[in-house]
């Protein structure tokens, strides 16, 4: 699994630059992505940093002009934090836009997504957004699991923690991301190395399951 977080300082730079962490960068970040780190595009709807749709995707394009797409492991489409119906409207649009950019597309699924409908055939990553409850819940699980049993890739939000690491590699995602680093950058990437080092020489649960 690659742990994505935000440059936070000369040792996280380091790590990311020599892939042993990867980028997440944001419309209103305002970071460079450290020299050959892989990159992942947020969309800035989960707190602070939205700027609308017509800059979002315009500092989306700049971005993977700058950078390269081969370096890009996804953009998540616009979405409404825990609201589905709100997010399948909202993402809809702009999953193939974000394909012409010639990157994976990410859909946030948010509570109650499984009951709408997911747009399977629009979208190269399944993100595990929502609240904390669903998205380590079963429903999430099951649509990690179909996911990967339709080739797409799986991505979990708001990790911060070894326990919840743990629920994201069952689940199957090859990626995940939080704020760890922002509390404590040097410390903390010490201690999320330990953890993911853990996570490789053990063998998956996920995969080892029918």
């Amino acid at each position: 699994m690659l742990y994505l977080g935000t440059p936070s300082g000369p040792e996280i730079r380091a790590a990311m630059s020599a892939g042993l962490i990867g980028c997440m960068t944001t419309p209103a970040q305002g970071n460079r992505v450290p020299d050959g780190a892989e990159y992942a595009c947020d969309n800035g709807k989960f707190g602070k940093g939205w700027p609308g749709a017509d800059r979002w995707y315009q500092w989306l394009a700049d971005t993977v002009d700058r950078y390269g797409p081969e370096r890009c492991l996804w953009a998540v489409a616009p979405d409404v934090p825990f609201d589905a119906a709100g997010t399948l409207a909202e993402s809809l649009p702009w999953l193939a836009r974000i394909r012409e950019l010639g990157i994976p597309a990410a859909f946030a699924a948010q509570d109650g997504c499984d009951l709408l409908g997911i747009p399977w055939d629009a979208f190269d990553v399944l993100f595990l957004a929502g609240s904390t409850e669903w998205k380590i819940g079963p429903v999430a699980e099951r649509l990690s699991r179909e996911a990967k049993a339709r080739g797409k890739r799986v991505h979990m939000g708001r990790v911060n923690s070894l326990r919840r690491l743990r629920t994201a590699e069952w689940f199957g995602c090859e990626t995940a991301d939080g704020t760890y680093f922002a509390y404590g950058p040097v410390k903390n990437l010490a201690r999320m190395s330990g953890w993911l080092d853990e996570l490789h020489h053990t063998p998956s649960l996920f995969s080892a399951a029918p």
